[in-house]
């Protein structure tokens, strides 16, 4: 048999591994194309943190940590200059203790001895009343006889009306004491002891703070000012990471915010490991740009802010900072 007779079979098997070479790759990119990637939103690793700051504008004494130093609850991390809080401590503990002995004054009344000298004031009221009266009543004869100048009878008449006022008013000045303090005067000396007392509270209080102490376990995150320094009242002292487990902060695109919501299980990748995590707060508002000033396909470029909490345990001690990206479920994403 020549070679001849054997070209015609030839010709199919050479096309069929031509089209297999052809279609192998078209398969591939039909499988991708089916198989598309989950839909994902990036972010960063964060911790909570939490800010100590300066409870008034003193100098800072002593930095007893430094930054990325694991501290415990109640640990010291700063001491400040409390000389002249303490001294503010003491002037209120002082107005305490003066507001407490009025009080009491107020409640005890007046003194014996205060009454019987109001007693005597007036009697020495009633003789002067007597006898300014006893002196008009002599002088009214000889006033109609014309025998005394009018004047002199006008002021013996004004003297004795002085008099009895002056008689009017000791007595009602006995009456003030012998009753004793109103219960509204006893009322505004409590109130003034509660007031007293409170700003004395409050200054003990700044005192106890100007020895800067962790409130939670974490890892001091930032230390701004060092010792000499007297920052402002307010002024953060210490900024500390809280938290066994960081979470991730990443900004969801748009088409994906309507099938996103608190409680969403995903997927956060970082440095190359998935660990799981669910969405435990997502902003209503998106960020950057307003949503009013973005029209049609452009509506595709707002982002909204939302956190991830990992529920991994092989997430504990992360550093933060690390990129981050989370996939959300794909038959989730297209509810």
């Amino acid at each position: 048999m020549s070679p001849s007779s054997h070209r015609p079979h030839a010709r199919p098997a050479t096309t069929r591994r031509r089209l297999r070479t052809f279609c192998a790759p078209l398969a591939a990119l039909l499988l991708a194309a089916c198989t598309a990637e989950p839909p994902q939103a990036l972010g960063t690793l964060e911790y909570d943190r939490v800010t100590l700051t300066a409870p008034a504008s003193e100098r800072i004494l002593a930095v007893l940590v430094r930054e990325g130093e694991r501290v415990r609850a109640g640990q010291p991390l700063l001491r400040v200059e409390p000389a002249r809080t303490r001294a503010a401590e003491q002037a209120a503990r002082a107005d305490v203790e003066r507001s407490r002995a009025q009080l009491d004054e107020l409640r005890e009344g007046p003194r014996a001895e205060a009454i019987a000298r109001a007693r005597a004031e007036l009697a020495a009221a009633r003789a002067q009343a007597r006898e300014a009266q006893a002196y008009h009543a002599r002088l009214q004869p000889l006033a109609r006889q014309r025998l005394v100048a009018a004047a002199d009878a006008d002021r013996a008449r004004a003297a004795a009306e002085n008099a009895v006022a002056r008689e009017r008013a000791a007595e009602q000045a006995l009456q003030e004491l012998e009753r004793g303090t109103r219960p509204e005067q006893i009322a505004q000396g409590e109130a003034a002891v509660r007031a007293a007392e409170a700003r004395a509270t409050a200054q003990a209080v700044t005192l106890a703070k100007l020895t800067v102490s962790a409130p939670r376990a974490g890892r001091v995150d930032s230390l701004p000012y060092e010792p000499g320094d007297e920052p402002p009242a307010g002024a953060p002292l210490a900024v500390l990471q809280v938290g066994d487990r960081p979470h991730a902060r990443i900004y969801v695109p748009q088409p994906l915010r309507a099938s996103v919501r608190v409680g969403t299980p995903v997927q956060v990748e970082v440095d190359g490991r998935r660990y799981a995590g669910r969405v435990r707060m997502i902003r209503n508002e998106p960020a950057f740009t307003p949503y009013y000033a973005l029209i049609g396909e452009d509506v595709a470029r707002l982002s909204y802010l939302a956190e991830v909490e990992l529920t991994d345990p092989r997430a504990d001690g992360l550093p933060a900072g690390l990129p981050v990206g989370v996939r959300f479920a794909a038959e989730r994403a297209r509810d």
